[in-house]
Formats: C-alpha cells, sequence, structure tokens
C-alpha cells in the first residue's frame, strides 16, 4: 500500500459544517478502502476570545445572526441526508472552544482523535451538552479509551493552551477565514463541507501522484 495522504482538518467543534465536512470525508474514505488517509485536526477557535465559561447560546445567536428564525433549517435539511441528528434546540451554552481542542491534540498522540472529535460533534449538536465542561470532555475521553484521571489532572492546568491559540492563530495568518478547511499534503487546501463526490475524485488522484492545482 501506498504512502498515506495526510489530510490536516482546520476546525472547530461549535462548528455544525465540520461536522458535515467530518462525516463527508468519513463516508469516501469508507468507500476507497484501498486508499490510505492520515487525518490531523488543527484547531480553529470561531470564538477566541469567548470566556472560559461560555455564554447563553441564544443570547449569543441573537447578538450574531439576529432574529432568524430559520437559520437552522438548510443544517437540519442537509443533517438529516447526511444521518447527523442535530438538535439546536438542545443546545443552552455557546461554550469555549478551548478544553476541547486541547483534549483533541491530547487524543491525537493516544491514537483516537478521530474518535474524540466525532464525540464532541454528538455531544454538543445532538445532545446538547456544554463541551467547554471539564466534565464532559473527561467523559468523552474516557468513552474513546483514553485515561480519565490523566485527562482531568491535564485540563486542570494550562497545557498546551497557548499551542492552541497559537495554532489557531496561525490557521488565520495563512488566510483560513472558514472552516472546515482540509489541507491536503501540505500543499492545497480546499474550504467548505466537501461533498462525498468531490473527495472520490480527489482521493484517488492525490494517491496517483497527480497535482490537484494542474486542474
Amino acid at each position: 500500500m501506498s504512502e498515506a495522504i495526510k489530510i490536516e482538518i482546520v476546525s472547530d467543534v461549535v462548528c455544525p459544517w465540520c461536522w458535515i465536512g467530518k462525516r463527508r470525508l468519513d463516508r469516501a474514505m469508507e468507500a476507497l478502502p484501498a486508499i490510505a488517509v492520515e487525518r490531523i485536526w488543527r484547531a480553529y477557535m470561531l470564538n477566541p476570545d469567548m470566556p472560559p465559561e461560555g455564554m447563553d447560546r441564544r443570547q449569543y445567536m441573537a447578538a450574531k445572526f439576529g432574529d432568524r428564525k430559520d437559520l437552522h433549517k438548510p443544517l437540519l435539511e442537509i443533517g438529516e441526508a447526511e444521518g447527523i441528528p442535530f438538535d439546536f434546540h438542545a443546545i443552552q451554552r455557546m461554550p469555549s472552544s478551548l478544553d476541547a481542542h486541547r483534549l483533541i491534540r491530547w487524543a491525537r498522540t493516544a491514537g483516537v482523535q478521530a474518535t474524540v472529535v466525532e464525540d464532541l460533534f454528538q455531544r454538543y449538536f445532538a445532545e446538547g451538552r456544554d463541551i467547554g465542561d471539564h466534565g464532559e470532555l473527561v467523559a468523552a475521553a474516557a468513552a474513546a479509551g483514553m485515561d480519565a484521571d490523566v485527562v482531568a489532572e491535564l485540563l486542570s492546568g494550562d497545557g498546551d493552551v497557548e499551542l492552541i491559540r497559537r495554532e489557531d492563530a496561525l490557521a488565520r495568518q495563512i488566510g483560513i477565514q472558514g472552516v472546515p478547511t482540509f489541507i491536503i499534503q501540505g500543499k492545497w487546501a480546499l474550504v467548505g463541507a466537501q461533498p462525498v463526490e468531490a473527495w472520490a475524485e480527489i482521493l484517488p488522484r492525490v494517491a496517483a501522484g497527480e497535482d490537484l492545482a494542474a486542474g
């Protein structure tokens, strides 16, 4: 088997399109089992200045989008098509995602990064849980097979806080303004929740050594 295709996924766990993008890439990978893909999640914070305790989500949404009652309708329709059980009414808090990104980084070392990312999306968007809460993060870590006590101890300190902030800042410095953004082999960037059909074309081309910039 050829060397795995490296895809760095610049993403935030409070971004619904990031869950959609992950699920679509998941499906493409399942359909192309002969092509090895290494996914690495990179931090991007939609709200880098959010206080650690987060804020009321209704207040946040009203301040950012105004009184738009149909705001989630397209996402609900796409979620249904993708098998994603969005339940926006269940979400009470808009959390800071800083600590979630720390956990995601540690999960890569444990070899369970994709599992933890999926769990956090599920907890937040389908179950309305506060993924800024350390208890929720420890539970997600334990469910993925990580050492809950070690994760709890790490979360109680400030390990990797500055690293996550630097990674978030770097993404903005290189021009990333929206997520998800997929950086393939460190060369090509795809912005947005790419359809399965796009990945079904792209992954074989990259595996064959083609230059995506050539069209």
